[in-house]
Parts: structure tokens; sequence; C-alpha cells
């Protein structure tokens, strides 16, 4: 059974930074591309940034590129959003993914966390 738990979120002032954690299990971390998106309030669930299985491809969204970074450490089984420069648009739930190519469409990824709520006050 696969299992993606996040961490990391939380309530903080706009320009401040925050990282979260996605710890995976269940199967061969390394094998597979990791993901990111957010769903604000009202609003559709929206790609944030993705990271190839060795960590030598990443990509961003234009909304977030300059100040999100994506990594991932296999040995941990883990990806984390290094998240600088918050804005109170970024509050929103985040949520990490695993699938098979590092693309930015949220169908292409089989296995979701339950998310992990970030809040950016003005």
């Amino acid at each position: 059974q696969v299992q993606l738990v996040e961490s990391g979120g939380g309530l903080v002032q706009a320009g401040d930074s925050l990282r979260l954690s996605c710890a995976a299990s269940g199967r061969t971390f390394s094998s597979y591309a990791m993901g990111w998106f957010r769903q604000a309030p009202g609003k559709e669930r929206e790609f944030v940034a993705v990271i190839n299985t060795n960590g030598a491809y990443t990509y961003q969204a234009d909304s977030v590129k300059g100040r999100f970074t994506i990594s991932r450490d296999n040995a941990k089984n883990t990806v984390y959003l290094q998240m600088n420069s918050l804005k109170p648009e970024d509050t929103a739930v985040y949520y990490c993914a695993t699938g098979r190519l590092p693309t930015t469409r949220a169908y292409n990824y089989d296995y979701w966390g339950q998310g992990t709520q970030v809040t950016v006050s003005s």
C-alpha cells in the first residue's frame, strides 16, 4: 500500500518561508516522479512543482518560479517543497503525489497524500 504523508504546513506572514515534506512508503520511491499540487478554497487543484526520479529535472509553475524549490532525498524516501517569499495567494492545501512521469497533469499521478494547509496572512 503506497502512502504519502505531508507535513510542514502552517500559518505564516507574507514574506516568510516554509518547507513542506512528503514522506513516501509502499513502493520504490526512487523509481517515481514526485509532484506538488495545491488547492485554494473555491478553486481547482493546480500544479506547483515536479521532480524526476533522480532530481536532475525539476519544473515549477510560473506563479511560484523563483520562490519555490522542489527537491528529493531518495535515501529518506522524502520530497520537499521549499517555499520562500510567501504571498497571501499561496494560501491553499498542498498535496504531494507520485507517478511514473514528471508531468504537470494531475491525472498522471496515481497516489496522493492527504494534504497540508498553508495559510499566508498579509
